[in-house]
């Protein structure tokens, strides 16, 4: 069994070279500037739009190993960002949210508050409970010392599986009023 601070510094890795390797794509395909573009507003996408910390974590693990910083803060942090990085690209470079549809998806969450914005908050709350696991990962040194975590594992489980069902049934509605129904088929 792997230890937890190695699960957590392998998942970091390879998000990481995702996130690297996506750039690398975007960029050969369009240009430098629109590839960081689209890489900055999907990364804002999975921050935004998706209950589980996975983009906000390649900010918020390097933070809590260089300065103790506990991932619950730093996340608040990583939530300005993406927000602030999504309402100057809403100002300066509207024309980004075009390269893909994960981007096309995103502006049409931002742009239209009601009923959008509940896929957001939605996963905000996903977002900071998965975090309080985290956080918890960290601070253990031994499998055995999880008490919380084991303890609050299947009520963690049962809440993260109905915030999973609100948010594919919200990015489904999402797309099928955006118009996009042929790329489910």
């Amino acid at each position: 069994m792997t230890k937890p601070k190695k699960q957590v510094l392998l998942k970091f890795c390879l998000l990481l070279a995702l996130l690297a390797g996506y750039f690398g794509y975007l960029s050969y395909t369009y240009n430098v500037a629109t590839g960081g573009a689209a890489a900055v507003l999907t990364w804002s996408f999975f921050v935004l739009c998706t209950p589980v910390a996975d983009a906000g974590f390649l900010l918020d693990f390097p933070l809590r190993l260089l300065f103790g910083i506990r991932m619950v803060v730093s996340e608040v942090a990583v939530w300005a960002v993406a927000i602030g990085a999504n309402v100057l690209m809403l100002i300066f470079g509207p024309s980004y949210y075009e390269t893909t549809l994960l981007t096309q998806i995103l502006h049409q969450i931002l742009t239209q508050p009601f009923p959008y914005w509940g896929v957001i908050v939605l996963s905000g709350f996903g977002t900071f409970l998965s975090i309080r696991f985290g956080d918890e990962l960290l601070d253990v040194i031994h499998h055995h010392d999880r008490a919380y975590f084991h303890s609050h594992h299947f009520k963690h489980e049962m809440i993260l599986f109905v915030f999973f069902l609100f948010v594919i049934f919200g990015y489904y509605e999402l797309i099928a009023s955006v118009g996009l129904e042929a790329v489910l088929e």
